[in-house]
């Protein structure tokens, strides 16, 4: 489907990659908004609205958009695990697609660190490290929350088991601990290394991405996919027939 679109968050540089992936994918967009525009009045000339803002706003375009009933495509990152799980159970009222990244790639991802979670026990160290722009205001990366949600939730361990990177006389690591290294410099749009390792082996699972384009081409993609879809939650995995 091609429904028109309201892109929220429109002057940052994922906003302006979304307008040109809807112009790319033929898609039109009835209103492109940021901060201080009226979400509320634009509601009703829209099929499908995508949020690429800032993770403070996010209460307010899903209470905006659920009053509207449209369905709802969220690519904001940076809150904490309780914001998430409140405004997920808010944002299933309508059809909505929420990713921390809309990557093919990274959704695949997804996929091959949970497989390798499963099958690599606690005898093996997981790891990941990740790295953006200078620019990005929140850490770890949404990417990287998911990726460590997937590793906790095979492993059958809480957010206890995490790790913010280390310093000092640190002792040997403990088993089940999960390390978390954020790194920030330059014009990086996004890498993620997911690595287990063990003694006498090591695997890791990498992501780069070169071109912010495959985000929104992903985000354009769950849009044409969520306006077919019953009120819920979604991610790309659903999108993209991975699970």
């Amino acid at each position: 489907m091609n429904p028109s679109l309201l892109i929220n968050g429109a002057r940052g540089r994922m906003g302006q990659a979304l307008l040109a992936a809807a112009a790319e994918a033929a898609l039109p967009v009835a209103a492109a908004l940021d901060a201080g525009d009226d979400l509320e009045a634009a509601l009703p000339a829209v099929g499908a609205v995508i949020d690429f803002s800032v993770h403070g706003a996010t209460r307010g375009v899903i209470e905006a958009v659920v009053r509207a009933g449209r369905p709802l495509v969220i690519g904001t990152t940076g809150h904490s695990a309780a914001e998430r799980r409140e405004l997920a159970a808010l944002a299933a009222r309508v059809p909505c697609v929420w990713a921390g990244n809309f990557s093919v790639g990274v959704n695949l991802l997804f996929a091959l660190t949970r497989r390798a979670a499963a099958v690599m026990g606690e005898d093996y160290d997981a790891e990941l490290v990740e790295m953006h722009h200078r620019f990005k205001q929140d850490a770890p990366s949404g990417t990287a929350a998911r990726l460590l949600e997937i590793i906790l939730e095979e492993r059958g361990r809480d957010e206890n088991a995490l790790r913010h990177g280390r310093h000092g006389i640190t002792g040997a690591r403990p088993r089940g601990e999960v390390g978390v290294h954020a790194l920030r410099g330059g014009d990086v749009v996004g890498d993620h290394t997911v690595i287990f390792a063990a003694l006498g082996e090591r695997l890791e699972l990498v992501h780069k991405a070169s071109d912010r384009a495959i985000f929104a081409r992903g985000a354009i993609r769950a849009a044409r996919w969520v306006v077919a879809q019953p009120p819920g939650l979604y991610d790309m995995q659903d999108v993209l027939g991975l699970k």
